[in-house]
């Protein structure tokens, strides 16, 4: 079995192939370890930590809805979260019909991350800020919603870790297996939900 974890660029879909004319980015552009899959997505324009995989269990366990694995994002936003803003992402905000889980949500001083290519467009007119949003569930581009729904659009987004994993060390495009402790202390959480 592997375990990969992969610093995802921005940009490159969470698949090996794309079939539109020209194609995109892909993992098979950064990644060539055969027979490994993505444990979730990131969309296109999100970027950060991946896990790939050839173990089937491991993957339904931490995309099952029902495990309530955490997710933890660092999210650059236009504008400033006040306090109201930040309590409704802990309480949860309702987006596409439903109330999201609970989130726990901080401000952040800004992270040292690798600047995106292309950059974030600057506004000197508009503050931005980093929160650090960690999540159970996983919907369809949900902490961009989130953040919109209490009225700060992301301008950027990172996802820092899963459970115990996290991106500390890598670079975007860069990818490593897993150490043992780490997939020890992954099966161990796992084990537990």
């Amino acid at each position: 079995m592997r375990y990969l974890l992969f610093y995802k660029p921005f940009g490159v879909l969470t698949q090996f192939t794309d079939r539109t004319v020209p194609p995109r980015p892909t993992l098979a552009d950064h990644v060539t370890v055969k027979g490994v899959y993505a444990a979730g997505r990131l969309d296109a324009d999100s970027e950060g930590l991946l896990l790939l995989t050839d173990d089937g269990r491991l993957k339904h366990r931490l995309l099952e809805p029902a495990f309530a694995h955490r997710r933890t994002y660092w999210v650059q936003v236009e504008g400033v979260p006040d306090s109201t803003a930040l309590d409704k992402l802990r309480d949860g905000v309702v987006v596409q019909g439903s109330k999201t889980r609970p989130a726990e949500a901080r401000l952040i001083p800004d992270p040292a991350l690798a600047p995106r290519i292309p950059p974030i467009r600057f506004r000197a007119a508009i503050p931005a800020a980093w929160l650090e949003l960690t999540l159970t569930e996983g919907r369809n581009r949900q902490v961009r919603r989130m953040t919109a729904a209490v009225g700060h659009p992301t301008l950027r987004l990172v996802r820092w870790s899963m459970e115990n994993l996290t991106i500390a060390g890598l670079s975007p495009g860069q990818w490593r297996d897993l150490t043992p402790e780490e997939l020890r202390t992954l099966r161990r959480i796992i084990r537990g939900s």
